[in-house]
Formats: C-alpha cells, sequence, structure tokens
C-alpha cells in the first residue's frame, strides 16, 4: 500500500478499503450534529425516508437563534426537542453554547474519526485529528437513515508554520495571513495539514480557531497534529472507557502543494469587508471608526480568546460610541471565564454577556448593526448581510485587535498590552 495523507487514512478506514486522493467511496460515518438553521430540513427529511432508527450517532444544538428571537424560531426549536425525545437522540438547548465547542466538549469526538455536521464550520474538529466536513440538510439525513454517505478523497496540502508570534498576535492574526495569501479558493475541496514550530507551541484554543477558518479558503477538512496537547485536552472529556488512537500521515505521502509561512513579523491582521481574504495589517487601519465590537462565535468564544481580551479590558472602558457584546461559546467557557474573574472585568468595562451560543454572528439576533455601521467581530465571516444587515460593514479580527478597537472607538492595535 502506497504512503497515505490523513484524509486518505481516515476515508480508507471508513471505506473498509484503501484509497487515494480523487477515490470515490461509499463511508461509515461516526456522528453527525444538526444546528437550529439546519435540523428542520433534516428532520422533514428523516420522516420522508420513514426512518424508524437512526444508523449514526447524532445530536442537534440549539445555537444559532438562542433563546428564540420570534415565534417561527420557537416552533423550530420545539420541533427539534420533539425529534431528540422521539428518536432518544442528543440535544443541547439554548444556553448550552455553540455547537462547535459543546460538541468537542462532550467527549463526542476522537482523532481519526468521520464526522458530518449540517453547519459549514464542521470543519473545526480537525483540531483533534478528525476528518469532519460540512454537509446539507438532505445529506445528513440520508447519513441518519443509512449509517454512510459518499465522499470523494480529497488531494491535501501541507501547511508548516515556522518562527515565534510577536506580542499581540494570535492564532486568529495566522490563519488571517495565511487566507490573505492563499486566497478564498485557494484550497477548494482540499484536505489541509498543518505543521511546524507555531503549531506545536499552541494551545488548543488557537487550533480550533485556525481549524474553523478552513472553509474560508475552501478546504474541505484540516487536520492538527494529534500531540500530548491533544490527549491531555481529551482525556478529561472522554473518559476511561474510550480509546483515544494518534492519527499522522506516513511518510512519502503525496502532497498537491506544500506552504511555508515564517511569521516572526507577522503584526495584528484584520478582514477588511466583504470578503475574509480581503486583509490587512492593523496598522493601515487605524482611521477606520466603529460602531460594534463582537467577541465570541465558534472561532473565538473559548478561554484563551477571554484571557486576552480580558488583559486589554482590564480597568479600562469601552468607547462611549461602541457597543461590545460578548457571547461565551459555551457553558462550560462562561463558568470558566466567571471562576477567573473575566466575566466581572468585562462588565466592568462596559461589555454587554449574551447568552452561550452564535450571538450576532450570523445576524438572528442580540446585536444587528444598523445601516452603515461598522463591526469589528472575532467571527469567521464578513460578507454583506452576514449579521443581519446587508448595509452594514464587517471586519474579523482576533479578540484582543477586537477589544483595542472596543476601547479605542476605532480600528486599534492591541501589542501594546501585552
Amino acid at each position: 500500500m502506497s504512503a497515505q495523507t490523513i484524509a486518505e487514512k481516515i476515508l480508507s478506514k471508513h471505506a473498509g478499503k484503501n484509497l487515494s486522493a480523487g477515490d470515490f467511496a461509499v463511508c461509515k460515518v461516526d456522528f453527525a450534529f444538526g444546528q437550529d438553521g439546519t435540523s428542520s430540513i433534516i428532520i422533514d427529511r428523516i420522516k420522508d425516508l420513514g426512518v424508524k432508527k437512526l444508523k449514526t450517532k447524532f445530536c442537534m444544538v440549539i445555537d444559532h437563534s438562542a433563546p428564540s428571537p420570534s415565534e417561527g424560531v420557537s416552533r423550530v426549536h420545539k420541533k427539534m426537542r420533539d425529534f431528540s425525545q422521539s428518536f432518544n437522540s442528543e440535544i443541547f438547548d439554548i444556553g448550552c453554547g455553540v455547537c462547535h465547542q459543546v460538541i468537542p466538549e462532550s467527549g463526542n469526538i476522537l482523532p481519526g474519526d468521520l464526522v458530518l455536521g449540517a453547519d459549514s464550520h464542521t470543519c473545526t474538529y480537525g483540531a483533534l485529528g478528525a476528518f469532519s466536513t460540512g454537509v446539507g440538510s438532505t445529506d445528513l439525513a440520508i447519513a441518519l437513515s443509512t449509517g454512510k454517505n459518499w465522499f470523494k478523497v480529497p488531494a491535501t496540502i501541507k501547511i508548516i508554520i515556522k518562527g515565534k508570534l510577536k506580542r499581540g498576535v494570535f492564532a486568529k492574526d495566522v490563519i488571517l495571513y495565511i487566507i490573505g495569501k492563499l486566497k478564498s479558493d485557494g484550497a477548494t475541496y482540499k484536505a489541509v495539514e498543518f505543521s511546524g514550530p507555531v503549531i506545536d507551541n499552541m494551545g488548543m484554543d488557537g487550533r480550533f480557531t485556525i481549524a474553523n477558518m478552513l472553509v474560508e479558503m475552501g478546504a474541505k477538512a484540516g487536520f492538527m497534529p494529534v500531540d500530548k496537547k491533544t490527549l491531555a485536552w481529551l482525556k478529561p472529556r472522554v473518559g476511561k472507557n474510550r480509546r483515544i488512537e494518534s492519527i499522522e500521515a506516513d511518510k512519502g505521502a503525496i502532497y498537491q502543494n506544500a506552504y511555508e509561512f515564517d511569521i516572526s513579523k507577522l503584526k495584528p491582521m484584520v478582514s477588511m469587508p466583504h470578503s475574509v481574504d480581503n486583509t490587512a495589517p492593523v496598522s493601515s487601519l487605524k482611521k477606520v471608526k466603529i460602531n460594534e465590537a463582537f467577541l465570541g462565535t465558534c472561532t473565538n468564544g473559548r478561554i484563551d480568546d477571554f484571557l486576552a481580551a480580558a488583559k486589554v479590558l482590564n480597568k479600562h472602558k469601552v468607547s462611549s460610541d461602541v457597543k461590545l457584546i460578548i457571547a461565551p461559546s459555551s457553558r462550560a467557557v462562561y463558568l470558566e471565564a466567571l471562576r477567573l474573574g473575566l466575566i466581572e472585568i468585562f462588565i466592568k468595562a462596559g461589555a454587554v454577556i449574551v447568552a452561550p451560543g452564535c450571538g450576532p454572528c450570523v445576524g438572528t439576533h442580540n446585536g444587528i448593526p444598523s445601516d452603515a455601521e461598522v463591526v469589528i467581530s472575532t467571527a469567521n465571516r464578513n460578507f454583506k448581510g452576514r449579521m443581519g444587515n446587508p448595509s452594514a460593514f464587517i471586519y474579523l479580527a482576533s479578540p484582543a485587535t477586537v477589544a483595542a478597537s472596543a476601547l479605542k472607538g476605532h480600528i486599534s492595535d492591541p501589542s501594546v498590552y501585552f
């Protein structure tokens, strides 16, 4: 058998035969999920198919509009709860948090797993060494009804990140820089394997951030190294009864492309409206005034993100011209932030804390900007209308940059706080 990439290994195992990039195969799915923006269609398709028992482990998460902002959304939430009860499947209700945080926290994902999610940022679980990818609601319903789905094995891109992060520079800056270089279509239907000293030294929260945004350059899936940090993060969540197996590419595996980035001189980065790959250093945008700042999302709503923001906001006040909204990515993150005193720092600075969940990110509630307002956000997308108003302008940045900008009232370099 020829040397394989991680994507080739995982899909081969789940197909029961050796596969290479470009091959098509039907593969067994380990885990699947939907959220409140996609689960209604999943439920309808399951009923259409006459399914009586789900063939794949499944959960639903109420996170995109939680708590419900309207009658229509409340009906969807009830539909999800009723389905979960009928099929005895797991559901994370309002206040539990964002799917891409609560699902890994729940211990449902292991290295080498094949995961489908009815959400485009399912690639986040590549931080744990899983082949995880977003699909449409009907495709997901097929996986639930059969336990399988079809896949085309993606070619793989290797990205090596060298150097040392400067003060005020974080994982979000790294991935924005890379997307700016490779562009939004730079990895279309490819898998991405990350390595190098920057990744080795990075904590799990930073690895989740980078994996989360791989879809913003078109990737099908992505992988971080499964190392001691990964195992230490997983063990207390998975429990003693489940074996955690590491996975890595074979020596001699064939990559479509390999890129090497030295980020030693990298400065805090920002994505400008209305495309994630429209990037620039913060220093070139200091005159851009903002009306709203948002800290949270499946990209940057974790403890390390809150620690960075708190270092900036501690004993300071948010500009009177700015609304600072903060959404913890999960209840566990919220409780830890309370224990560490971070929530008190945020509230004293003038921030508004909303329920764990997606918050303003998708524009369904909790902070929709007005016409022509400028927002700086830790989210992963900034196309027109993303936050609910196509007349608004969304900039993307790290939690530290968002916090510094909220204090100053304009896009600001956070480096002076570190």
